[in-house]
């Protein structure tokens, strides 16, 4: 299993990348930045590239709408670049209320989007010129579309590597499916060891019957709060706040991704009544409805035997990089939990 730490959307980031800069000298193999309505994760991890020397970073996630494809495949190239090969490209369609709401852009065939611009990306890195026509996507543009002096060309520098990893975010069993079939990795959400089989098993079976032998084993990722302590109480509010905003608020109702993966866990009810508390303002009314084991079970925050005994259960389940938030109260304590961690996930070998 890989160690990997997830960075937050906002505040402190010179202070993190410092920290981050600890945690490479602790053991930590990966970090990832997110990208939201928030600073581009571009940015952010070019900076992280010029600090760190053996951690691998990867955009966790881009948005695949707000950039063309080519432009895509061009930056995983130059972060690749910059990193000496140590960028992982993770790609995501976010939703909705962010891709129309911030952007601009129709939210649209996202499993469609996501396949083609995996392919342009590949085709990009191999220095082909570049001749994609999709159903979504057309590079060069066809006869009868521009001005028509297109030519397909390719990328002029030569990448680091040929084949850059790509992690697909995914949630509903299509999108799960597709990711089996065609990325390097998945990155799952909320991932709860004891129920994934349950609700993504049969996505998991049906992309993996369909991937190329070449792409070798899947790479699963989960993202989990992380706290070693015998009073969790805190930073398990915390978690309970987190899912309460995403199942309660994190899209429209009828149009929640977080929402429709709890209710898929079982959490049906609970899903609901969430919803209906986030979005009338009640939050505390939210939080306090997320079910206990819900917040308890996707999260790696406990005594250290307890820790032992999740980190076990989330291999058990296919996790094979887990990427955690340390929750401790100072970066020294940070680090060295980390660091302890690394100890751990050693011992599952």
């Amino acid at each position: 299993m890989r160690l990997g730490v997830m960075t937050g959307y906002s505040g402190g980031f010179a202070q993190v990348v410092e920290e981050l800069v600890d945690y490479e000298a602790a053991g930590l193999d990966l970090v990832a930045v997110p990208e939201a309505y928030s600073f581009d994760a571009v940015s952010h991890l070019g900076f992280i590239a010029a600090r760190t020397r053996r951690l691998q970073i990867a955009s966790g996630v881009m948005q695949l709408y707000t950039r063309t494809p080519t432009l895509i495949a061009m930056t995983a190239a130059g972060l690749d670049h910059v990193s000496g090969g140590r960028f992982c490209l993770g790609l995501g369609t976010s939703g909705p209320q962010v891709v129309e709401g911030f952007h601009g852009v129709v939210w649209d065939a996202p499993l469609g989007r996501t396949r083609e611009v995996v392919e342009i990306c590949r085709q990009v890195w191999r220095r082909e010129p570049l001749n994609y026509q999709g159903r979504h996507h057309q590079v060069p543009l066809p006869p009868g579309r521009g001005t028509g002096l297109g030519k397909a060309l390719k990328i002029i520098n030569s990448p680091v590597r040929s084949r850059i990893p790509v992690v697909l975010a995914a949630v509903g069993p299509r999108s799960v499916a597709l990711a089996a079939e065609i990325a390097d990795g998945w990155q799952a959400l909320f991932f709860h060891p004891e129920r994934a089989t349950r609700v993504w098993g049969a996505a998991l079976d049906a992309g993996l019957a369909r991937r190329e032998p070449g792409l070798g084993p899947l790479d699963i990722l989960a993202s989990v709060p992380f706290a070693v302590t015998d009073q969790p109480a805190e930073q398990l509010a915390h978690h309970r706040a987190q899912l309460a905003l995403y199942i309660g608020g994190m899209g429209a109702r009828g149009k929640n991704f977080s929402n429709d993966l709890a209710r898929r866990y079982g959490y049906e009810d609970a899903a609901r009544l969430i919803q209906d508390c986030y979005l009338s303002g009640r939050r505390a009314e939210a939080a306090a409805a997320v079910p206990d084991d819900l917040v308890r079970d996707t999260a790696l925050v406990g005594p250290v035997d307890f820790v032992r005994q999740r980190l076990a259960a989330f291999a058990a389940a296919g996790v094979s990089t887990l990427l955690v938030s340390p929750m401790a109260a100072t970066r020294a304590e940070r680090v060295r939990q980390v660091g302890s961690l690394r100890v751990l996930v050693d011992e599952l070998r």
